[in-house]
C-alpha cells in the first residue's frame, strides 16, 4: 500500500493524528494487520505514543462480542390456540421448565463478560502535585473560600442598553448611585475581595506557572514549584517534543 494510503487508514483511528501516523509508518507498521499484531511495548517505543494512547488503539481492534439473536415469537392463530387449550397440562409443565433451566445461562454468560469489561478500564494516574509550605497551603485554601463568596461584576446600567457590555467599568458620575454606595445596587470591587499575597499569581493546584514555546524554556523550571503551560500558537510537532521533554525533566504541563 502507498504511504498516503496507510496513514489516512491510521487516521481514522480514534487518537491518532496525522503526526502520530507518520510516526507509526516511519517505526516499520506499514498497514493495519501489523498495528494489530503489534504489542503495547512496541507501539509505546514510538515518539508521541504513550501507554493510555496505545491501549485505546488495541481496544479499537478487539471484536465486540455479538449479541444472542433473538428468537422470533410466532403469532398464533385463533385454531392454534383452540388446540393448545386441549392439550393436557403436562406439556405446559414441560415448558416452564425448560425455561427455567434456559434462564441460570444466560446469567452465567453476563458474569463471564463483566470481568473482561473491567479489565478495559484504564487505572486513573494522580497528577504530580507542588511541594508547598504550611503558610502557602493556608494561603491557597482561604483564596478558594474568598472566591466562592465574591460576586460577579457587573458594569453600571448593563441590563438596561444593548450597546453597554457586562465588563467591569468603575462608575462614575455625580448622580451614579452605585458610586455613592446607595441600598440595592450591585457590589464593586473592593480590596476586601482580594485573596492573600502568597496565593497570588499561583495555578488552583499550586504550582507557579510558565508558558514554553519550545524545548529550551523546559531547562530553566523547577519541577517542584513550577509547572509549564505550552502556548496556543504552538503546533503538534513540537507539542510531542515538548511533552517528551517534559517527562524526562519530571516537569508537569497544565494544559495536557
Amino acid at each position: 500500500m502507498a504511504k498516503k494510503d496507510v496513514i489516512n487508514d491510521f487516521t481514522k483511528i480514534q487518537g491518532v493524528g496525522k503526526a502520530k501516523a507518520e510516526a507509526l509508518f516511519k517505526n516499520g507498521f506499514d498497514s493495519l494487520e501489523k498495528l494489530k499484531k503489534a504489542d503495547l511495548k512496541d507501539l509505546t517505543k514510538v515518539e508521541g505514543i504513550t501507554e493510555n494512547i496505545a491501549k485505546n488503539i488495541k481496544n479499537q481492534f478487539k471484536e465486540k462480542p455479538k449479541e444472542p439473536k433473538k428468537e422470533k415469537i410466532e403469532k398464533t392463530k385463533p385454531e392454534k390456540a383452540v388446540k393448545e387449550k386441549a392439550k393436557p397440562k403436562e406439556k405446559t409443565d414441560i415448558k416452564k421448565k425448560t425455561e427455567k433451566d434456559e434462564k441460570p445461562k444466560d446469567k452465567k454468560e453476563d458474569e463471564e463478560k463483566e470481568p473482561g469489561a473491567e479489565e478495559e478500564i484504564e487505572e486513573y494516574k494522580v497528577k504530580k502535585k507542588a511541594k508547598l509550605s504550611k503558610e502557602t497551603k493556608r494561603s491557597l485554601s482561604i483564596r478558594r473560600k474568598i472566591k466562592s463568596r465574591t460576586p460577579e461584576f457587573l458594569r453600571e446600567e448593563w441590563f438596561r442598553y444593548k450597546r453597554i457590555s457586562k465588563n467591569w467599568r468603575r462608575p462614575d458620575g455625580i448622580s451614579s448611585k452605585m458610586r455613592r454606595n446607595f441600598k440595592y445596587r450591585p457590589s464593586k470591587v473592593r480590596v476586601g475581595f482580594r485573596g492573600p499575597k502568597d496565593a497570588r499569581g499561583l495555578h488552583s493546584s499550586g504550582f507557579e506557572e510558565v508558558i514554553v514555546y519550545n524545548v529550551n524554556d523546559l531547562e530553566g523550571i523547577d519541577p517542584k514549584r513550577q509547572a509549564a503551560r505550552i502556548g496556543g500558537s504552538v503546533g503538534t510537532k513540537k507539542r510531542l517534543d515538548i511533552e517528551k521533554k517534559a517527562n524526562e525533566l519530571d516537569v508537569r504541563i497544565l494544559n495536557l
